[in-house]
């Protein structure tokens, strides 16, 4: 019997001890949730704020539109003709233009700006035919865009007109219309 008492003393200590360190570990558990909704809470907060300014935003932005649109009509009505956005179309390119027109379409999409030099180490030609290459270009209507920064030519294309000639000339594809 005394070894029964003793025996329930010690699963009672040891229940005890067990009971306090899962309450330790819960309460801290708690407190962690606790802090964690609080940043969520403020963050949905910060979200909302945002959320409202970029609307006022929108608004405005929508206004400045409208007084855009009455000015624009404004000027047509007193007779002065506003610049017609430049459609491009299509321009058919030698097979040699066709190559040079690409590396100038991927080198422009990874650095920026293409110089002659970068175009002939891609095509192994010199600076001065890839540069007859791009006169023809442009003299075909190619808007090709020329920054001079110090000896250097940096080239650059028309972004709607890139669009465009890949779709076109470099990669075949050909837009069609059905009509219904």
């Amino acid at each position: 019997m005394l070894l029964t008492e003793r025996k329930r003393a010690l699963y009672s200590e040891l229940y005890s001890d067990s009971n306090v360190q899962l309450h330790d570990a819960f309460c801290q558990i708690k407190d962690e949730f606790e802090d964690h909704l609080t940043a969520i809470n403020e963050n949905t907060n910060e979200i909302q704020s945002n959320y409202e300014f970029l609307c006022g935003l929108d608004q405005k932005f929508n206004k400045l539109a409208e007084r855009l649109d009455m000015m624009e009509l404004f000027l047509q009505k007193h007779g002065l003709k506003l610049e017609q956005e430049q459609e491009f179309k299509p321009i058919r390119l030698g097979k040699r233009e066709q190559e040079i027109f690409l590396i100038l379409y991927t080198l422009e999409e990874v650095k920026g700006s293409v110089t002659y030099l970068d175009i002939a180490k891609k095509v192994c030609l010199t600076e001065d035919i890839v540069s007859s290459y791009i006169s023809n270009m442009v003299q075909k209507g190619v808007p090709i865009l020329k920054r001079y920064i110090g000896s250097q030519t940096n080239l650059s294309l028309n972004q709607k007109f890139k669009a465009i000639q890949a779709k076109e000339n470099i990669l075949g594809i050909e837009q069609r219309t059905l009509i219904v």
